[in-house]
């Protein structure tokens, strides 16, 4: 029986090439999916807070959706859905057409759009906790809708939403081990591999346990960083 060590080696008898690599594609998704997230989260807070009806019943409607959905069964309509649709209207074209979807990409969608439900309702408290009087300001001295929201309110918009968004970063980390279950091989699954192949289950999920924490405390430093450097850009304003 190979020694723990040994297990937790690189090279052909350890499995830290793999979990190694798992890590990479973790962290990997869950950048890619980030900025995808704030971006929708951002115009989903502006259509909820729209004067136009049809605009907040939409941005409502998807927030309730996505919220409500468990982020698995919101995966697995993604990816098993995306498939079947685009096969049909590929074989509208070519009868024997098959497609496969890729499963960073069908989990890098799932993500953001449960993601960007979240993020949308801290970005619309952020627009609340704004005076209005910020916005007629930046309108008194000239400066177009476009111009205000760039100058006036993003700034402090950024500064009041970061810590709930921060808070989402953490969660959206670890949700992306629940793209093992569409085959992509980030931490957990190399964990499951490892686990399988050696009868060490409890040693490579605890691997796996220590790095999502490990990921976790270094975001957490990240995060503080912003913060700390956003709070002395409104000291200098």
């Amino acid at each position: 029986m190979q020694s723990v060590w040994t297990l937790l080696s690189w090279g052909p008898e350890g499995w830290l090439d793999d979990i190694g690599y798992g890590v990479f594609i973790t962290v990997l998704l869950a950048a890619a999916t980030l900025p995808v997230g704030l971006i929708i989260g951002f115009m989903v807070s502006l259509a909820k807070q729209s004067n136009e009806p049809s605009l907040r019943l939409a941005g409502n409607i998807y927030t309730t959706i996505f919220r409500g959905l468990p982020e698995l069964l919101t995966l697995f309509m993604i990816f098993f859905g995306a498939q079947i649709g685009i096969q049909r209207v590929m074989r509208l074209y070519d009868p024997a057409a098959t497609v496969e979807v890729n499963a960073f990409v069908s989990g890098m969608i799932a993500l953001g759009v449960v993601f960007s439900s979240y993020a949308s309702e801290v970005f619309l408290s952020a627009f609340r906790a704004i005076p209005k009087g910020q916005y007629e300001g930046g309108y008194s001295i000239g400066l177009s809708s476009g111009q205000t929201m760039r100058l006036v309110v993003l700034p402090q918009l950024i500064r009041i939403a970061l810590p709930g968004l921060a808070n989402l970063w953490l969660i959206l980390l670890k949700d992306t081990a629940l793209v093992s279950a569409v085959g992509l091989t980030d931490i957990l699954r190399q964990a499951g591999v490892a686990a399988r192949v050696t009868k060490h289950a409890f040693l490579f999920f605890s691997v796996a346990g220590l790095i999502y924490l490990l990921l976790a405390i270094v975001s957490s430093f990240g995060i503080h960083a912003i913060e700390r450097a956003v709070g002395r850009q409104e000291v200098q304003r």
